[in-house]
This record gives C-alpha cells, structure tokens and sequence, in this order.
C-alpha cells in the first residue's frame, strides 16, 4: 500500500465519520448571495493551489522553456486539511482555486502531473487524470467537513498550469479556437466540464453536482477572450448538467452586457493587477455601475500591493453598494500553507512580493505578511457584522516527526501556530525541560531539501533523548505534540 493511497484512505475514513459543515447550496437572489435565509459575503487571501503546488524551492524545471517555476507536485491529504483549517479558523467562508491543468509536452521531462490529459487517438477527446482528480476529490471533502465554500474555475486562458493553448494543441488548432463554439478544443472544453461535473468524489461518495461545498463552477480563469456565445453556452451547458451550483462568468477585465440577462449566469467577476491600470478601489464602484444590480459581484483575484492600498480596496469591497448591491467577496492574491515534512511553500511574483502565510509572522514584515492577514481578518469581522476581528482560537497540536539527528528538527505546524516551544528530556515520562522559545516555521525561501525547522544545539551526552513540541498564538498555547526520541551516539 502506498504512502499516498494509507493518507488518502485514512482521509476518506476519517471524513465519512464526521458530521459535515454543509447541508445546503449557496444560492442568489438577484445581486446577492445567500446562504439559507442569509446574506453571504467572504473576503480572504486567495489560496490557488488547494489541489496542485507549485514547488518554488526546486527552481526551475530547464527541460520548460517557458521560464519560470515549472515543478509542480500534489499534496498530501495533511497538507489539504491543514490549509483548510488555517484558512476557516482565520475566519475565511469561502475559497476560490485555481483551475484544471492541462498537459504539455514537458510534463515528463519535468516530473509532473496533470489534470486533463491528451487524447489517446486523433481528434479524440481528452483525459481526465485520475491520479490527479483524487486530490480534487479529497479538497472538496475537506472543505465540507471544516466548513468552506468553493469556487472551481474550469480551464485558464493562461499557460501556467497549462490552458487553453495547451488544449488546443491536442487538435492541431489555435489557442483562440478555444473561445470558437463550433471548433474541436470547445467541443473538448465542453467534454472537461461535463465530465467532472458529473464526477463521483471517491471520499464523499456523491457527484460533484451534489457536493453542497462547491459553491460556484467558473468557467475559467481570467478568460479575455470571452464572447456572447461562448458565456451563452458554457453556462447553459453548466446549468443543463447541473441545477444545484452556481455560475460564474471568467470573463477577464470588462462585464459582458449579454451576461447580465442570461438566466444562465450568477456571479460576474473582476481581477485587479496594476498592469492592467484597475488595481484601485474606484473599480469597484465602476464595476458595481456596469453590473446593476442585476448579478452577484465579486473580486476573485487582486493584489501584488502595498498592504496600505490592499486595504483601501478591500475596505471599498466591504462599503461600496450602487442600486442597494455591493461585492459579495474579494480575494487577495495569493495563500500558501505549510509542508508536511515541514516550514511553509512559498512564492515570490516578479514584483518581489510574497505569498501570505496565515496567522503571519513577524519574519515576513517586510512583505507586511502580518498586516494583510489583520486587515482580511478585519473586512471578514464587518462583513459579519462585527467592528473588529475576534481572537484567533488557540492553535492545535503540531506533528512532530521522526527524528534522525538532534540538529535537524522538523515538524508540520499547527493551523494559526505563530510560533513554537520546544522540550526535552532523558525519559519519555519527563522531567521536560525547555529548551526553546518563540521558535518560527514562517520564514519565506524555506527549502526543505536544506533547511530544518530547529536544531538542538545543546551539549548532548550519548543516550536516548525525548522531543515534544508546542504550537503558540496570542491566544494561548497547544497541546503537546506527539513524541519522537533520537538516540546520540558516542
């Protein structure tokens, strides 16, 4: 049995005995969202890689010449569940991620995987990697066990994870034939769609079209070449396959006046980047405008900011209103979460920016990780009616691993963990004795392959030595951790 397949299964078992968060679908009414009989409106920091991770730490894969990070990997069903606790604790309601990968011709070269693969004869349609679907099939029933609601975008008009280009090229056509109706990549584009909708998650036992934690399907990301007839029938063939989620138009940087009169349609959305010369609370009023009242708003992507003009945008989301409507959510880009074997994944844009560590660590100031994290968690409170954001809960005990040598220390940290104790002993039964404080995972460029989390430095005579670690927040202190021991030679 494979360590992939032992936490999976442990997952499935685990999840199929729990009583989970959803019992009911996030509907619309008119411009809002609504959650049974309330309003439902989420703010957050973007987490794209709930299902898929990029591995920044590796560098770049050589054998891709597109030039930037390519070696991409899964999670384990820890990682997933950590993630999504981090983000629910911290006070996240939703979550939108990042879309289905579509294959290239440097996947083997690079050592990975995706989600949509080429056809196995000319001009057939294409595959779904079960592999890979397994990991979507273990997010969606984390999220529903811990409590967020989802938005899952289909196929990217980017090339990063692999988009419509790269779908294309299965059928010998152009990356725009994707936004063509009557070409064999929509044709294809159509068949994705179909298929995962109508997908059984092997942990849940349900179709994706019953899983009340999605929230909404998207038909894709940042999607700039969208027209009238290819939203028309994206969305009615979504809503053909499925009457319970909603839908949401990728349309990228302009509202599609069609969209706002198709039944088809819920949600419009909008990213801001300062390349595209939005990035400004003033779009928010702008889009509310053009939308009129007549569907849902989003913000399903802004950010590489200051945490100043970050905050003047979110806080334009959470008061803004035109016609009685405002934004339902706004996500900050971007989220990562911690690594099993230890520290944070990480990403640095090529604006030097950072991605977000949640609860945020004084470490990272200089990407004022800790002041978007607050003033998230601050629009969150006034979204639920509150002036300021309540405590973060007492994190839970962080796993310790195995132990090898005193001075490479790692453990996975706790959901909300700012920082660490650690203790140890001669004895499994104590005394324990502290020899460590205020110890941090958070730091960015953590390279597992290198790095560890701490190092017993102490003078340590042979024998056998007991570890233990503690997981702190201004909150208050974890349990302890699970015990490992290490034997010091002579």
């Amino acid at each position: 049995m494979t360590k992939l397949f032992r936490a999976l299964l442990t997952c499935a078992l685990f999840i199929s005995v729990q009583t989970l968060a959803f019992d009911t679908f996030i509907t619309r009414d008119q411009h809002r969202l609504m959650d049974g009989n309330k309003e439902f409106r989420f703010a957050g920091i973007h987490a794209p890689e709930l299902h898929r991770i990029e591995d920044d730490s590796r560098g770049p894969c050589k054998a891709d010449p597109r030039g930037w990070g390519q070696y991409f990997k899964w999670p384990t069903a820890l990682e997933q569940e950590n993630w999504i606790k981090a983000l629910v604790k911290s006070g996240h309601k939703a979550m939108r991620v990042y879309v289905l990968s579509v294959g290239t011709e440097w996947d083997a070269a690079c050592g990975r995987e995706t989600h949509i693969l080429a056809p196995t004869e000319k001009n057939g349609l294409p595959r779904i990697n079960e592999t890979a679907m397994i990991h979507y099939d273990s997010m969606i029933s984390l999220a529903d066990k811990h409590g967020l609601r989802l938005i899952l975008p289909f196929i990217d008009h980017w090339k990063w994870w692999g988009g419509r280009e790269q779908l294309a090229a299965f059928y010998g056509e152009k990356e725009d034939d994707f936004y063509n109706v009557k070409s064999k990549t929509y044709a294809a584009y159509q068949y994705i769609i179909q298929e995962v909708i109508n997908r059984k998650n092997t942990i849940s036992g349900r179709l994706y079209k019953d899983e009340p934690a999605i929230m909404a399907w998207e038909t894709g990301n940042e999607l700039k070449g969208s027209t009238e007839a290819f939203v028309k029938n994206t969305a009615a063939h979504i809503k053909s396959l499925d009457t319970n989620h909603l839908v949401l138009d990728g349309t990228y940087l302009k509202v599609n006046p069609s969209s706002l009169d198709d039944p088809n349609v819920d949600i419009i959305s909008n990213h801001f980047y300062t390349v595209n010369h939005n990035n400004n609370p003033a779009q928010i009023l702008k889009d509310l405008k053009a939308i009129d009242a007549k569907k849902v708003y989003i913000i399903g992507e802004y950010g590489l900011k200051d945490a100043a003009g970050l905050n003047d945008i979110m806080q334009a989301a959470v008061n803004t209103t035109y016609k009685g409507a405002r934004a339902a959510g706004a996500f900050i880009w971007g989220f990562r979460g911690h690594r099993e074997v230890g520290g944070y994944y990480w990403h640095k844009e090529y604006t030097g920016h950072y991605s977000y560590h949640i609860p945020g660590f004084a470490g990272n100031d200089g990407n004022e990780e800790r002041t978007v994290v607050d003033l998230v968690r601050k629009a969150q409170a006034q979204m639920n009616g509150m002036k300021n954001a309540p405590a973060l809960p007492v994190p839970e005990a962080p796993l310790l691993h195995a132990i090898g040598n005193p001075k490479a220390i790692n453990w996975m940290g706790a959901p909300l963990g700012r920082y660490y104790k650690v203790e140890r002993s001669a004895s499994r039964l104590g005394p324990w004795k502290v020899i460590a404080e205020k110890i941090s995972d958070g730091r960015n460029e953590y390279d597992p392959s290198n790095d560890s989390v701490f190092s017993d430095t102490g003078k340590l005579s042979p024998g056998e030595y007991f570890y233990r670690v503690y997981a702190q927040n201004e909150s208050g202190i974890s349990p302890a951790s699970n015990t490992m021991s290490v034997t010091v030679s002579p």
